[in-house]
C-alpha cells in the first residue's frame, strides 16, 4: 500500500494494516521533523517547520514500484509506505514504512531498503523553513 497524504500520518491504522498471522516481524520506520538541524563548525539552525510537494501521480507510481521491487528481493508479506504533504510541524511524521516479514532480519533490511530508495527515487521535495532565516529546499542525500 502506498499513499500520500495531507493530514498527520494514522501510525496505528498503518500497523494493524500491516499485520500478518504468518509474521513473527513487523518494522516501523518514522521520518520525523525535528527542530535542530546543522552540527559542523557552523553550528546548528532552528526549524520552524517543514513543507513538501510531490508529483503525486508519479510519486505514488514510484512508490507501489519500490513495493513490488522489495517483495520480489525479501519475503515480504506486507508493507505500507506513507508519505505526507503540506506543511509538517516539529515531532510530526513526514514519512512512515511499515514492512511485515515472517523473520526480523529480512523486515530490517527490506525496511531501509525502501526508505533509502524513496528518498533516492520518488519526485517528492522538502522546503524547510527556519526559525531565524528564509525558507531553503533541501536535496536528499543517500546517507540521510
Amino acid at each position: 500500500m502506498a499513499q500520500l497524504v495531507d493530514t498527520p500520518i494514522q501510525i496505528d491504522r498503518l500497523i494493524a494494516e500491516s499485520s500478518d498471522e504468518s509474521c513473527g516481524a513487523t518494522v516501523l520506520f518514522l521520518g520525523t521533523t525535528r527542530r535542530w538541524t546543522g552540527n559542523d563548525e557552523t553550528g546548528r539552525t532552528e526549524t520552524a517547520y517543514l513543507e513538501y510537494e510531490g508529483y503525486r501521480e508519479m510519486a505514488l507510481a514510484k512508490m507501489l514500484e519500490l513495493e513490488n521491487i522489495a517483495k520480489q528481493r525479501w519475503p515480504v508479506k506486507s508493507v505500507s509506505i506513507v508519505h505526507r504533504l503540506g506543511r509538517v510541524e516539529i515531532k510530526e511524521p513526514s514519512v512512515a514504512v511499515v514492512v511485515s516479514t515472517p523473520h526480523r532480519g529480512a523486515a530490517f533490511e527490506a525496511g531501509e531498503w525502501l526508505i533509502d530508495e524513496l528518498k533516492r527515487q520518488v519526485p517528492i521535495w522538502k522546503k524547510e523553513w527556519f526559525a531565524a532565516s528564509a525558507p531553503k529546499w533541501i536535496h536528499p542525500k543517500s546517507d540521510a
